[in-house]
């Protein structure tokens, strides 16, 4: 067995610690520009999509004096409701994405009893905003859903002896329809 003279050594340690020093320099260096680099060459992360998404139009919806009830058909249910704090829903919704900034929103809604008294938090975006936000690739528009009066003209507006005139032709050519709470049997008669 041979043994390597020591500056071999001396010279191989100082190779390892110039290597180590220059990889860890070439970390700090790792700005924006190969940061996308090493993004496209990331993995796929799936979206991390948590809470209630609660948009500006809702929050225009309510009034002080509203019941839980009526809260929660505009809200939803609340992310957060507390037991040491029954007059305090929170709602909390948090959204990260590969390549897309994380988005955090809040709003705390406080009752008085069982009516609102006052609700607070982020200011939230519209619904369109939000889509806006979320899209990596394109932004969507979202259409105008108004309709002109040409086109109003076209249906009847269920009122008045006219639109009942035309909707009798049609109303004889099709079968009549089942009720709404009507179900067919769930075992067949014996």
């Amino acid at each position: 067995m041979s043994v390597l003279p020591r500056t071999h050594v001396r010279v191989t340690c100082q190779v390892i610690l110039v290597v180590l020093a220059t990889g860890l320099s070439a970390c700090s260096s790792f700005n924006q520009g190969t940061r996308g680099l090493a993004d496209a060459l990331t993995l796929y992360k799936p979206e991390v999509v948590q809470g209630n998404f609660v948009s500006s139009e809702q929050v225009q919806a309510l009034r002080p004096g509203m019941t839980r009830l009526q809260v929660r058909d505009i809200l939803g249910t609340p992310l957060v409701a507390s037991l040491f704090h029954t007059d305090r829903w929170d709602y909390v919704f948090t959204m990260k994405r590969q390549g897309v900034e994380p988005q955090r929103y809040r709003l705390s809604v406080f009752f008085e009893g069982d009516t609102l008294a006052r609700f607070e938090g982020d200011e939230m975006p519209s619904e369109s905003e939000f889509v806006q936000r979320i899209s990596r690739e394109r932004k969507i528009k979202v259409p105008v859903l108004e309709a002109t009066p040409e086109q109003l003209a076209k249906f009847p507006s269920g009122g008045g002896e006219a639109n009942a005139a035309d909707a009798a032709p049609a109303a004889a050519s099709e079968p009549t329809p089942r009720p709404a709470g009507s179900y067919p049997p769930l075992e067949p008669a014996r």
